[in-house]
């Protein structure tokens, strides 16, 4: 065999070889079988699946590690922030993502490849968890706790760009029937690695926490730079960048919906109060943190608590939402309020981190099944107008949180964390009972 035959032959294995490992994972049988997207993306299918799956492993772990619920969190209490910031983290992350999304869709909408965009956000993203691990480093008092709330605007603004992008990129690149091996694959793998860091974690010891949250912020930031690069390699052809709609006429037709859709603004309002299900998690950061001090085993455990509840429940509660995702809604709403509940009466009781784990697992399973059910909800709600109908929750639900944000931090800064644990049990559970009065619309 010569050598140009025997690098011909070496050419044509790796793409074979790609194409198994692209049908195994995606559980296809045909490699030609692309949904919805034409000839050309289709024979590019197979490399761009695993450039979305790196991509979207990045993403998702660095967002774990990084997280308003979990990390950050312990980090203000470190630098001494007040229980009423901390209350800021989750409102800022996801009002900074969403409030803007009508203005950000119009803008990706005018690029021909909007995988720039993507990769974009995912910079920015980056920089801003470096930011963020050079104050863990080296910031302490109001200063480094209000420049990480800034730097935190700056990673939701680059959050709400590459997602509104990547789900543009997706539709382009990936044909119907693969997006939801490919989201599964990349929800797995990354949880498994969260779950490894979070048991590693206690085994520092003594080591200073101030450090390994830098250590775990700048991971984040690798995290986000992978998902950039990934983005970048995706072969993504050049697509129209006419015939959508300005920003402000986007807004004025969702303002419509809400008008004339009583079911919409019902869900709207249900959506609104279960919101306490995500504003409780950071509270629950806080008041274990109180009770650990600098004992890493704390956040370690918190770790593998927040990906055990949403990998093991969320399966459940997909299954569930096929049949009705209103109930889902409100099965989930009443065990995050029970779950705010419980944390206030396990402070009067016992220090044990085993019991405040075990709490958050459930805590957050119950917010994966809220957010579950109402993407099922609104989806379904939508019909042929879904994107509009999505981007208005979105843009409305991030308004709601900063209202919510504005409220429970004054609480918390009245009553301290369990005042505004109390407040959120009170929210979960009114929102749990105002879902059973929307439709089924499966």
């Amino acid at each position: 065999m010569t050598a140009r035959e025997a690098t011909a032959d070496a050419g044509t294995a790796m793409p074979q070889r790609l194409n198994r490992a692209f049908l195994l994972l995606s559980g296809g049988d045909d490699v030609r079988l692309c949904k919805d997207i034409p000839d050309s993306a289709c024979r590019e299918q197979p490399g761009n699946y695993f450039r979305h799956l790196l991509a979207s492993l990045g993403n998702k772990l660095a967002d774990e590690i990084a997280s308003a619920r979990l990390v950050l969190p312990w980090l203000l209490a470190q630098l001494g922030g007040s229980s009423a910031l901390i209350g800021w983290l989750v409102p800022i992350r996801e009002a900074g993502s969403l409030v803007p999304q009508l203005l950000v869709a119009a803008l990706v909408r005018g690029l021909a490849r909007r995988k720039y965009a993507w990769a974009l956000g995912g910079l920015t993203q980056a920089l801003a968890a470096l930011g963020m691990a050079l104050i863990a480093l080296f910031g302490d008092g109001p200063l480094g706790v209000w420049t990480v709330l800034a730097l935190l605007l700056l990673l939701a603004l680059g959050r709400g760009v590459s997602s509104i992008a990547t789900k543009d990129v997706m539709g382009k690149t990936i044909g119907k029937s693969r997006r939801g091996s490919l989201l599964g694959w990349s929800d797995g793998i990354s949880s498994i690695v969260a779950l490894l860091i979070g048991l590693a974690l206690p085994l520092l010891g003594e080591s200073p926490a101030r450090g390994v949250l830098a250590a775990l912020l700048l991971l984040a930031a690798a995290g986000w730079l992978l998902n950039a690069a990934c983005a970048l390699a995706i072969r993504e052809e050049a697509g129209a960048t006419e015939g959508g709609v300005s920003a402000g006429a986007a807004l004025l037709e969702g303002w419509t919906l809400l008008r004339d859709d009583r079911a919409f603004l019902r869900f709207n309002l249900s959506r609104g109060l279960l919101l306490g299900s995500a504003l409780a998690l950071p509270y629950v950061v806080v008041i274990c943190h109180q009770r650990s001090g600098e004992d890493l085993a704390g956040l370690g455990l918190l770790l593998v608590a927040s990906n055990l509840g949403t990998f093991v429940a969320s399966p459940l509660w997909g299954r569930w939402a096929d049949r009705s995702s209103r109930q889902v809604m409100a099965a989930a709403g009443a065990l995050a309020g029970l779950c705010c509940l419980l944390t206030v009466g396990l402070a009067a009781w016992t220090d044990s981190l085993w019991w405040y784990a075990g709490v958050y697992t459930v805590l957050t399973a119950a917010h994966a099944g809220v957010q579950l059910g109402r993407k099922v909800w609104v989806v379904d709600l939508g019909g042929e107008r879904r994107a509009l109908y999505v981007a208005m929750s979105n843009t409305l639900a991030g308004a709601l949180l900063l209202l919510a944000g504005l409220i429970t931090g004054a609480v918390a800064h009245a009553f301290g964390a369990h005042g505004a644990l109390l407040l959120m049990a009170l929210m979960a559970l009114v929102g749990a009972a105002s879902t059973l009065w929307l439709d089924d619309v499966e």
